[in-house]
């Protein structure tokens, strides 16, 4: 495939942004090669601004579970811009949006929107300091809740992909209130909280990781993180900024049927618009300014264009249910397929998938944590990558990183993707 337009923009940008993209896993590091620079997509499509035409495996990271440019969605911020593009001042369809979170998640009796993931997530563990007046908090490796500083503290994700799961200017004290445990691990956990009995504050996770690769909790996992941060009157967060109207209507925590105190939200939620969310228990709520004493703000929060793009999307979502039972479908397809592929081929390798989520792992061991998900050969993930590309097949430029099926990858689609993961691993087969 062509890629001269893409790699004189790539050029271009590194001379006035950092690595020439906005985020770290964009510049394809761990794949080799350019990014694609994208000037539009359609339905399941990308197209780069060499005209190239690829299947999105990623969506954005997750939130064009409908596909792109979805037409109801499109409407509704068009007509949204007529009436400004921000206000500063409380809308209306702030109003709704918050009601239709609270009903629709299990979890959640107040909410308070803000502009991103990592937003939401630095201000639920703030949250849950304040409740609690504790300091610590407990996360687990290989989870990435954003760039705040107490979260960089073995992280996954770009951080992974670039070697640095310890990011510089991420003080020592702040390192010191940040205790983490290996996924998957009950022995690990509780024998860190009895270690630091009365000083943690909260526990934050991914109940299903997407930031290490796809990575599932084993059977009854969840259920303990529930009951020891109960016994231990620890505030529970759920990041859910992947996860949330992904795996179910409710998220994970209705998937799984385990109730956090906090969730954060984002992505879906916003249509593709800039937003997230957290919300919980009413008298954790109650503690956020100004209702109570922590305080966070946000010029931008409740963007009446992100509002009208969310409200939408799960409007969408509720009423139309079938949806998940299709995407569980088309990700069991395209995961037993890449099975069958490994079988065929006489390549042991692994595969996670739960619904809409999936990943390959370039190795033989079973991903249930860090440890595992980092003896993946990502040399040969970036071969694979690449071969996947030039056959319009377009994946997370990362090991390290969930795929996301939309809901316009059709039976059709999935047959391209199979083709084209089998001819790849053929490739793959073939060089060795």
């Amino acid at each position: 495939m062509k890629n001269k337009n893409s790699s004189k923009l790539f050029e271009e940008a590194k001379k006035y942004i950092p690595g020439g993209v906005n985020s770290p896993v964009r510049a394809f590091k761990s794949v080799g090669g350019n990014p694609r620079f994208i000037k539009r997509a359609k339905g399941a499509y990308l197209i780069d601004e060499d005209n190239n035409k690829y299947v999105d495996m990623i969506n954005s990271w997750g939130p064009m579970i409908l596909g792109h440019a979805f037409g109801p969605i499109e409407n509704e911020v068009k007509k949204a811009t007529k009436s400004s593009f921000s206000f500063g001042a409380p809308t209306e369809k702030e109003v709704r949006m918050a009601k239709l979170i609270c009903d629709l998640v299990p979890s959640v009796e107040m909410v308070r929107m803000v502009n991103s993931g990592t937003e939401a997530t630095m201000s639920a563990i703030r949250l849950a300091r304040a409740y609690t007046v504790k300091d610590k908090i407990i996360k687990f490796e290989g989870c990435y809740h954003g760039h705040g500083d107490a979260f960089l503290i073995s992280a996954g994700s770009g951080a992974l992909s670039m070697g640095h799961p310890d990011s510089p200017g991420v003080t020592q004290s702040t390192a010191n209130d940040t205790l983490t445990a290996p996924y998957n691990n009950k022995e690990a956990l509780s024998e860190l909280i009895t270690k630091n009995k009365g000083k943690i504050a909260g526990l934050i996770l991914e109940p299903v990781v997407g930031n290490m690769g796809c990575v599932l909790p084993e059977t009854g996992y969840l259920e303990f993180i529930r009951e020891i941060c109960t016994k231990e009157k620890i505030v529970l967060i759920f990041d859910e900024v992947m996860t949330g109207f992904r795996l179910a209507l409710g998220g994970a925590q209705e998937r799984f049927g385990v109730t956090p105190d906090l969730t954060t939200m984002g992505k879906i939620i916003g249509g593709g618009m800039p937003v997230g969310a957290y919300g919980g228990k009413k008298e954790l709520m109650e503690m956020v300014s100004p209702s109570g004493p922590m305080y966070q703000a946000g010029t931008l929060s409740g963007n009446p264009i992100a509002m009208s793009a969310g409200l939408e999307m799960l409007k969408q979502l509720k009423n139309h249910p079938e949806i998940y039972k299709n995407l569980d479908e088309a990700g069991q397809e395209i995961a037993y397929g890449i099975k069958a592929a490994l079988n065929e081929l006489e390549l042991n390798y692994t595969v996670n998938q739960i619904g809409s989520m999936y990943s390959l792992f370039f190795t033989d061991q079973t991903v249930t944590d860090y440890d595992k998900a980092k003896t993946c050969d990502t040399q040969t993930f970036g071969k694979y990558f690449n071969f996947m590309l030039e056959k319009g097949i377009y994946l997370a430029p990362s090991q390290f990183e969930s795929l996301f099926i939309s809901t316009r990858i059709d039976k059709k689609l999935i047959k391209k993707i199979l083709k084209a993961n089998f001819q790849s691993l053929y490739e793959l087969k073939a060089q060795k």
